[in-house]
């Protein structure tokens, strides 16, 4: 191999080296270093340098720097215990190494004296500019150089290809590259990251923007160190390729996060929404992520803000699950046009289903003009086709390739198994067709071209998703400072949002008064900043009609320790929502959408999106929300204007961008009635204040 290496913060020495050194290299079989260095004889083969170490074996060098007198060392391969690695990667530092890979344990992950080491290896790092990959993983390998820098058995056998697998995890690194290569998918760059002390899944999705041989990206997250740097590496590679992305921790799994990488997993939600927002496509499982971008790698719907999917099946049954899958997946499968559909009774049977999805009822030799006709269809934007394998019936590849049309993708679901069914598998791939084996896998591949195609759109639009603008003019959040109900909903008042008519109250005269101004009935607060969830001590009294009804809910707001109370105007009924910003430990600002009260909380129907964000992105958020019926005038109720609601929540995030001194302000429960939005009771919480409040 030739060329010089990369420079020092570059990647280029890690995964285009000119020579490796294998420290701790052995002769013993068993030994990590032993693998390691027969892993590497397909790199040596192909004209790359290959040096041993081993300072209690004579026949290798003593030492990287030795080593590197003899000849290029680019990549230092460590294999050795976690007390001797620091001072290994000093060694290969001072040889010129631009970069080194620490495959053992025992280090931050492990606690105790590891976190010591891993210290000093950061100290390294920053003293020196090596770039480390791990430690704490099981390395990388790089089909297309021939590099396999890594102990696992049968890994060198992945053949190179177009998807790139960026993990988290060093064993789910080579067990998404082995399902890809099950699924007929090569790897253009596969890298497990371990603890991440030096590189990230940032530093590498930017390596990728470049790769000539990535078509799309798999990206797999376990905790995030630097949420805003993640997604902004996204957003960079998404406008140049897909990414999708497969989070860890729905079920709440840091505890095991925190000791498999050292790192406590983040929020799942959060990094979810926070990856989509930035252009990736976001999965639920390993079979997903594999369906999804080995779709993406080799084709991509044209960005659309609700792109259609047009269904095409050869047999009933399986069709009915890919069209009940897409459905749960929210895919858009449109009535065909009239004119498809009078092109289609020329080439079915007239039993046939013909509308969307189209049943052919056996595969045929008019497939490829069917599927030509439903692709061509002005309301497709890709085509999901499912067929078994029947070779004596049609022709399948010749098939899809009939009925490709230019800048409509399609998913071909090949049912059967054996070489043969392998064989068409791939000659569908090579001719540019996404391949799935069911229709599951058709399902999940053409779910996530739909996703691709919204998010292109969505970022071709938004042209404001890093720039604040400004919260409210004139407002000072000073950390420390407390806001009561009142003082929250002023800064609402401020923000164009609408709340009822209020007075405060220092005594039982002025709240009858108030009552008398405003006129029955009204709601009567507990008005105390250091209070935030009043109704759990009866803080709250809604339906006060009367003085006599009034003096009875102000006895017992005074029996709750009220001394200064609220009272205002009781909305019109409506659909209760949460909407609030906060301060993610991980991700900044971000800003979150539920149902209200405590439905939220209970069943979890939230959507979360990072701060700031443009109106335009914010009015989509409620369509991630399972009960999104409830706000679309189900059973006479109102209607939710998404450009009202999208002001709302972009002014809630600016709020929090442009006031550092800001920890979260919540609106619980903004309405939604007839009239428009809303805010029934606000609560905002300053940075450094109090946290522990027994009612919050």
């Amino acid at each position: 191999m030739t060329g010089a290496p990369a420079s020092a913060r570059g990647l280029g020495a890690l995964f285009a080296p000119r020579g490796v050194a294998v420290v701790g290299a052995s002769r013993k079989p068993g030994k990590l270093g032993a693998a390691m260095a027969r892993s590497l004889e397909g790199f040596a083969a192909r004209g790359g340098r290959l040096a041993l170490v081993n300072d209690r074996d004579t026949g290798m060098y003593g030492s990287v720097r030795a080593a590197a007198q003899d000849g290029p060392v680019d990549l230092a391969m460590i294999c050795v215990p976690a007390p001797a690695c620091p001072d290994v990667l000093a060694d290969a530092a001072a040889a010129g190494a631009g970069a080194a890979v620490i495959c053992g344990g025992g280090f931050a992950e492990a606690g105790g004296p590891g976190v010591a080491y891993q210290r000093r290896l950061a100290e390294t790092v920053a003293a020196t500019g090596i770039r480390l990959l791990g430690p704490n993983t099981s390395g990388f390998l790089a089909p297309h150089t021939g590099l396999t820098a890594s102990f696992v058995p049968g890994v060198a056998r992945v053949r190179a290809g177009r998807v790139a697998v960026v993990a988290a995890s060093g064993g789910v690194n080579h067990a998404l590259a082995f399902l890809l290569a099950e699924a007929g998918h090569g790897v253009s760059l596969a890298v497990g990251l371990g603890n991440g002390v030096d590189i990230t899944a940032p530093d590498v999705l930017d390596h990728l923007a470049d790769d000539p041989h990535t078509g799309a990206v798999a990206l797999h997250v376990e905790s995030v160190a630097d949420g805003p740097r993640l997604a902004a590496a996204v957003r960079r590679l998404t406008a140049r390729r897909p990414v999708v992305a497969l989070v860890v921790g729905e079920h709440d799994v840091s505890a095991f996060a925190a000791s498999h990488t050292g790192a406590l997993a983040t929020s799942w939600r959060t990094t979810r929404a926070a990856l989509a927002q930035a252009g990736a496509v976001v999965v639920s499982d390993a079979r997903e992520l594999v369906d999804a971008v080995g779709a993406l790698s080799v084709t991509r719907a044209r960005p659309a803000a609700d792109p259609g999917v047009g269904v095409v099946t050869a047999q009933a049954g399986p069709g009915l699950l890919l069209l009940d899958d897409l459905r749960g997946r929210r895919a858009r499968v449109p009535e065909l046009a009239g004119a498809t559909t009078a092109a289609l009774a020329t080439l079915l049977p007239p039993l046939t289903y013909q509308l969307n999805p189209v049943d052919t009822g056996r595969p045929g030799p008019e497939l490829g003009r069917v599927l030509g006709a439903v692709a061509a269809d002005p309301g497709v934007d890709a085509v999901a086709a499912y067929a078994l394998h029947e070779p004596d019936a049609v022709d399948l590849v010749a098939a899809a390739r009939e009925g490709a049309v230019p800048g409509v993708p399609l998913v071909v679901g090949l049912g059967g198994s054996g070489e043969e069914v392998a064989g068409a598998r791939r000659s569908l791939l090579d001719a540019g067709i996404a391949v799935a084996a069911d229709p599951h896998g058709v399902a999940a591949a053409t779910a996530a071209l739909l996703a691709d195609a919204r998010a292109r759109h969505s970022a071709g639009t938004d042209a404001r998703t890093d720039t604040p603008a400004g919260g409210a003019p004139g407002l000072v959040v000073e950390a420390g400072a407390a806001f009561d109900e009142d003082e929250a909903k002023g800064i609402l008042d401020r923000l164009g949002v609408t709340t009822t008519a209020r007075r405060v109250c220092a005594d039982r005269a002025g709240a009858h008064a108030a009552l008398a101004a405003l006129g029955g009935p009204v709601a009567v607060k507990l008005l105390d900043a250091a209070v935030l969830h009043k109704t759990e001590i009866g803080g709250v009294h809604l339906g006060v009609g009367s003085p006599a009804a009034l003096d009875a809910a102000l006895d017992r707001l005074e029996e709750a320790g009220a001394r200064r109370f609220l009272v205002e105007s009781m909305a019109p009924p409506g659909v209760d929502l949460v909407l609030g910003a906060r301060r993610d430990p991980v991700f900044g600002p971000v800003v979150l959408l539920g149902l209200g009260g405590t439905t939220a909380e209970a069943l979890a129907d939230v959507t979360v999106r990072t701060a700031p964000l443009a109106p335009a992105v914010a009015e989509a958020m409620p369509a991630d929300l399972a009960g999104r019926a409830l706000l679309d005038g189900w059973r006479g109720g109102p209607v939710l204007d998404p450009r009202e609601l999208g002001r709302i929540a972009a002014a809630l995030g600016d709020l929090l961008v442009a006031h550092p001194g800001l920890e979260e302000i919540e609106v619980n429960p903004l309405r939604l009635t007839h009239g428009g939005l809303v805010a029934l009771d606000a609560v905002v919480i300053t940075r450094e204040a109090d946290h522990a409040h027994p009612h919050r």
